[in-house]
């Protein structure tokens, strides 16, 4: 270790943020980011624990506790520390591919489970150090691309370009397989490009990292969606291996009165056409939703019903609210979860930081859902019938559930966003490949293989909705399983 007494010596301090008020004029990313030399001082901060949490990836409370990718933290928080940058660069790649993408919008597992955090309450800033790192070996040329030197003669095709899809590829690739990559929208990086607002993943990160696949032989069809444009028998006939990656993209719907009306849209639908818009021609084209002076309300608690509110804004609504089904987490861990569980807390989120900063209070109403979507007599939405609800043990599962109290109010909306999750993978994906979906939308087994010989699943389409770190590894995974198939052995 550099810094025995780091911990103790040097307080946690993180990047900063462009003030809400002036962040939401753009789409641009707010983050400012420490100088070399502080991040350097906050790899200080790691204990070298004898027992690193940080990257365990296991499982604990049905949640992940620390990297799924399992990541070397400690080794390259040291080598941050000592100054030698291009080494913690080397380490970091061992394990994390794209680290570009995680440390900008991974929720950090890795510093809810460190135990730095667990003795002094500040966690090493371990995803601001991933940044610095990856940045640092962009801005000094140590990413670059490098050309299998051999091919083994095995053609491969991977469905889908989000992050599973370009994990998997790029592993394949090195090992010396032709790898194609299909993508039925008009740019690679599936949720990457299209799910994740600009303001939060700039599309510039993202085409940088293709160029680079793209320049080591990886070859990406765009607008060709498989199942409709070409022939899942097509795929098996002309590659040796086909891997699914084509996310869970099937949407949960809400089943209420008054759904069919004008003004209700999924939130992945509307994230897809404004990042599209704002890319294709800067909100030029017209295909930008227009919410100037109207109010709207987000279905969903999470992420994406986040991601909306801070969409919103910048599209200059009248208002946003968020509903949310369940009870208003607590400030702190409670007893029933203790570290190195994830802390199931309040966070306020960029988003609703900045509908505080517009609208003076938190858009969350929780505790709640909707009851009926009301109509005008041309079947445009006008707004909400909401209802309030309340925890209670279901007597046959012994689970909380949350049941209608009977209480009810209107709120005026012109928009809805529904952004309740996801239930799979769409089904013409699967079925094109005779697969059938599981209870939860989802095709493949724990071995990534599925019913079909040489088909495999990887990543949202294989485990269900997830985090782009868990994506990552997913890919990683079926990688070294497809390696296996094809040539009897995996280095991967």
């Amino acid at each position: 270790m550099g810094s025995i007494t780091g911990f103790m010596d040097i307080d946690r301090k993180t990047s900063g943020e462009i003030e809400p008020l002036e962040r939401i004029q753009n789409f641009e990313e707010f983050h400012l980011w420490l100088s070399l030399e502080e991040q350097r001082r906050q790899g200080g901060r790691c204990m070298d624990c004898g027992v690193p949490f940080c990257q365990s990836g296991m499982m604990i409370g049905g949640m992940a506790s620390g990297c799924p990718l399992n990541n070397l933290i400690p080794e390259w928080n040291d080598l941050v520390y000592q100054d030698k940058w291009e080494l913690a660069f080397r380490h970091l790649m061992v394990t994390n591919r794209f680290p570009e993408f995680t440390s900008r919008v991974c929720p950090a597992l890795c510093e809810a489970a460190c135990t730095c955090g667990y003795v002094t309450n500040d966690p090493v800033t371990v995803r601001e150090n991933e940044h610095a790192i990856i940045e640092t070996a962009y801005a000094r040329g140590w990413v670059k691309p490098l050309v299998p030197p051999v091919r083994t003669g095995k053609k491969v095709a991977v469905v889908g370009s989000g992050p599973s899809g370009l994990a998997a590829a790029d592993l394949l690739n090195h090992r010396g397989h032709q790898v194609t990559v299909f993508e039925r929208s008009d740019r690679p990086g599936g949720l990457l490009m299209y799910g994740i607002p600009n303001m939060k993943l700039d599309k510039s990160v993202i085409r940088r990292r293709i160029q680079i696949l793209e320049a080591e032989g990886i070859e990406f069809r765009l607008n060709t969606d498989v199942g409709a444009d070409i022939s899942a028998q097509k795929l098996r006939e002309e590659f040796d291996a086909v891997l699914l990656c084509c996310g869970a993209k099937e949407p949960r719907d809400l089943n209420a009165p008054g759904r069919d009306a004008e003004g209700v849209w999924f939130a992945v639908d509307f994230l897809s056409r404004v990042t599209k818009s704002l890319l294709d021609s800067n909100f030029a084209d017209g295909q930008c939703p227009d919410l100037k002076g109207k109010k709207v309300v987000v279905v969903g608690g999470g992420d994406t019903g986040n991601d909306c509110v801070g969409t919103c804004i910048r599209l200059e609504c009248k208002d946003v609210i968020q509903l949310e089904m369940m009870p208003k987490p607590p400030a702190e861990r409670t007893p029933d979860n203790a570290w190195p569980e994830w802390p199931r807390v309040l966070k306020t989120d960029y988003g609703q930081q900045e509908a505080i900063a517009c609208f003076d209070a938190d858009p969350r109403l929780y505790q709640t859902t909707v009851k009926e979507f009301l109509k005008d007599d041309q079947g445009k939405l006008r707004g909400l019938t909401v209802s309030r609800l309340a925890p209670e043990k279901d007597p046959a599962t012994g689970r909380t559930r949350m049941v209608p109290t009977g209480e009810e109010f209107v709120l005026d909306a012109d928009l809805v966003l529904i952004a309740a999750g996801f239930t799979g993978c769409q089904s013409y994906t699967a079925e094109a490949f005779g697969l059938e979906r599981s209870a939860r939308g989802c095709v493949g087994s724990p071995d990534f293989s599925t019913t079909q010989p040489g088909v495999f699943a990887a990543g949202d389409m294989r485990r269900g909705q997830s985090l782009v770190v868990w994506a990552l590894r997913e890919g990683r995974d079926a990688a070294a399983v497809l390696d296996r198939y094809l040539m009897g052995y995996t280095n991967i």
